[in-house]
């Protein structure tokens, strides 16, 4: 059965443009104690944030994982570090963890200046 065109073209329209898929890295190794900081301060209220929804987290060990297939400015070289992606490709970076106040401040700078919308996940 065929659909005729303007049910095709309903349809498509309905599902809408592709989302960009965004999201926060956390690229972490073992024995790590400012990672370490980070899971007990922010891992466990990260999730229900604004900022969690809008880029939830991903992470990987920088010695045990597959360096993950995004488009990074550049190799990793401490941790923990927070790259912030959006489309496949690196838009912010946090190198290190400065302590929970500074965190959610340099991530905002980060979402800022990425041009994304914190909260805004539709």
């Amino acid at each position: 059965m065929r659909l005729p065109a303007f049910l095709c073209a309903a349809l498509i329209w309905s599902i809408g443009p592709a989302k960009a898929e965004t999201f926060l890295y956390m690229a972490e190794e073992v024995g790590c104690m400012w990672c370490a900081q980070w899971n007990a301060e922010i891992a466990p209220i990260y999730p229900k944030t604004a900022e969690g929804q809008t880029a939830p987290l991903k992470r990987y060990d920088i010695h045990r994982d597959a360096t993950p297939d995004v488009e990074f400015a550049r190799r990793v070289h401490y941790t923990p570090t927070f790259i912030l992606v959006d489309a496949g490709k690196e838009v912010g970076r946090i190198e290190g963890y400065p302590g929970e106040d500074f965190f959610w401040g340099l991530l905002s700078m980060a979402f800022d200046k990425a041009n994304i919308t914190v909260g805004n996940n539709e």
